[in-house]
């Protein structure tokens, strides 16, 4: 036995030296990185940062621990954009650094350019010495006038999908799961958070730990003026102070929204799940960053009625965090997954009535965008050579996904599906998937236990997946709160919710002219309504149908909020002359997210 035990432990020894280069299978291409993973590949960044407002600038340190996976890999390459370099040093221990040589290449319009680092066959860490341009697409700078205090500026981060090389040089990929932690050093009476462990408000040295691998879209940062209240044992809202009652009572249902959750779909890994009230011109309802998502104040409705942007962000501790996309291709298995799990909750929370009037509007949503979209971008697995990832955030991936996750629940019942879904999550926990990887699974773990449910004219997926629009047998979601609206001879208004409101509107003719624009406007004071998403939806309705009167609220809106959603549609519908000067106005306070995309669309206009 005991030469038994010997050679094959010369047989490991063996196998070890001619497989320690395939360690780990290899990171799925990913056509919107520089970095070269499978050769040396980043496992832990360590950022030592102070913000200095009166530049617009982040300055500081990132030590960079790296794997290498090659004898014969020469340079570390990582992704940055319009980051100024100051130093490389490289160690292999930590302790002792030499200044290494890099270079940086062309820059991309899209992808920025990639940094170059000469690195030893024994190098373990490297350290940049950087400071962020002002022109940072991560980043926005907001002035003290611009928050709700009005006393503090503030900075908040937003680093999906590939924005986070404009703050941080690092190998910036979905497929590449870094751990990290984090000094943040900011002005007197200033706080900062992270999607990380956080110390409580205005604590001084902070530590911030990320001890999870996550991809570096989900590392951010904001500094403001900063308050702290709990919402139940796990969960929390952070917001300036004056915001902070009301965002509070708007979320204190998150606790039962985790706990929900928990019972769908397994534990909740993460620790902690707090939320992090932005000012009005983040340029997204949410962001799902670990441990801190970020939000919207546009969601405070008072009334509970848009909280479902929060079960979507913590539905993504599941779809999107746990289990990420491994390229931008892939998109549709963080959102498409992420949005039936956030139904799910909602289900769970309010019941199947409210459930099921959001499936509705959103399968609306689906519709005016295929619509709208060539038959390219209406491809789940879709085709982003050449361009920003960015375009990939359509309601294509959120709304096709899901309605294809719901034909699947539907053919082999919810029982099952959920079983299955808390299997995936076990098994590809912290990991980064392919589209191919997850449908794989698929197949091996749910349909070839049940062929006959799984026949191609049930659930046709490579028509979900790979070809555009939707399968003849797609699920039509239906709503009897929405049906009654519809049967009904005469409108009755009262105690409707947001979604009731929405579905009246978007169901009256597009063109209705001005003199039925000022009835319903009188009746119902619609441009006056405190409720981001149905005055959205009337201002919209204005535009079209040229409706003067409500005029001055479009503009008061669109230079006070800056959620691309809410923004990008009536800059569509505006004619260049209508657009122009508010945007002129606008167009400051914007993120720089939202302002590519209206820069766009406004130049479109002008070519015209």
């Amino acid at each position: 036995m005991t030469i038994i035990y010997a050679l094959t432990a010369i047989l490991a020894i063996f196998m070890t030296a001619c497989l320690k280069n395939t360690e780990e299978p290899p990171l799925a291409h990913d056509i919107h990185s520089y970095a070269n993973p499978n050769l040396a590949r980043v496992r832990h960044i360590a950022l030592d940062l102070t913000v200095v407002f009166e530049q617009q600038s982040i300055q500081g340190t990132a030590v960079l621990t790296i794997q290498q996976f090659e004898r014969d890999a020469k340079q570390l390459i990582l992704d940055s954009r319009a980051l100024q370099i100051d130093e490389t040093e490289i160690s292999p221990d930590g302790v002792k650094y030499v200044e290494s040589r890099f270079s940086i290449g062309k820059a991309d319009k899209i992808l920025g350019a990639p940094l170059q680092i000469d690195i030893a066959p024994d190098t373990k860490y490297v350290r940049i010495r950087y400071s962020t341009d002002p022109t940072a697409t991560a980043l926005q700078w907001l002035m003290p006038e611009q928050t709700a205090g009005k006393r503090y500026p503030f900075l908040y981060t937003q680093s999906q999908a590939i924005h986070a090389r404009s703050w941080i040089p690092l190998q910036d990929s979905p497929g590449i799961r870094v751990t990290w932690e984090a000094k943040i050093h900011v002005p007197k009476g200033m706080t900062a958070v992270m999607s990380a462990t956080n110390c409580a408000p205005g604590a001084a040295d902070c530590r911030f730990v990320m001890d999870q691998p996550v991809p570096p879209y989900l590392i951010a940062l904001a500094v403001g003026d900063l308050a702290f209240q709990p919402t139940g044992m796990r969960t929390g809202v952070w917001a300036e102070p004056a915001v902070l009652p009301a965002a509070a009572a708007e979320f204190s249902d998150m606790e039962k929204m985790l706990e929900a959750a928990e019972r769908l779909y397994g534990p909740y890994r993460w620790g902690r799940y707090d939320v992090l009230v932005l000012p009005p011109s983040f340029p997204f309802g949410g962001m799902e960053n670990p441990r801190l998502t970020f939000a919207t104040p546009t969601v405070i409705a008072g009334d509970k009625s848009l909280v479902s942007l929060v079960a979507h962000e913590l539905a993504h501790s599941w779809s999107g965090n746990l289990v990420t996309n491994a390229t931008w291709s892939d998109f549709w298995l963080n959102e498409g997954y992420t949005v039936y799990i956030e139904r799910r909750i909602i289900e769970e929370l309010y019941g199947k009535r409210r459930a099921e009037m959001e499936a509705v509007l959103g399968y609306q949503d689906l519709q005016d965008e295929l619509k709208s979209r060539p038959p390219a971008d209406q491809i789940l697995h879709i085709d982003l050579a050449g361009r920003d990832p960015d375009d990939a955030v359509t309601s294509i991936p959120y709304e096709k996904g899901a309605l294809f996750l719901r034909q699947i629940e539907q053919v082999f019942g919810r029982q099952k599906f959920d079983a299955y879904l808390k299997d995936y999550f076990d098994h590809f926990a912290f990991q980064s998937v392919t589209t191919a990887q997850s449908l794989d699974y698929m197949r091996a773990h749910l349909f070839a236990s049940n062929p006959v449910e799984a026949a191609a004219d049930k659930i046709p997926v490579d028509q979900w997946v790979f070809q555009p629009g939707l399968p003849a047998s797609a699920p039509v979601p239906v709503s009897d709160a929405f049906r009654a609206i519809d049967d009904a001879k005469q409108i009755d208004t009262r105690g409707w919710s947001t979604q009731e409101w929405l579905h009246y509107l978007r169901g009256l003719p597009e063109h209705l002219g001005a003199a039925r624009m000022e009835e319903l406007d009188k009746s119902y004071n619609l441009t006056a309504s405190a409720n981001d998403e149905i005055l959205q939806q009337w201002l919209l309705m204005a535009v079209r149908n040229q409706y003067e009167p409500a005029y001055p609220r479009l503009e008061e809106f669109l230079t006070t909020v800056g959620r691309r959603k809410y923004v990008k549609p009536l800059y569509e519908a505006m004619d260049l002359k209508q657009a122009a000067p508010i945007y002129e106005k606008a167009r400051p306070m914007y993120h720089p997210i939202t302002q590519a995309t209206v820069d766009s669309i406004l130049a479109a206009k002008a070519r015209k």
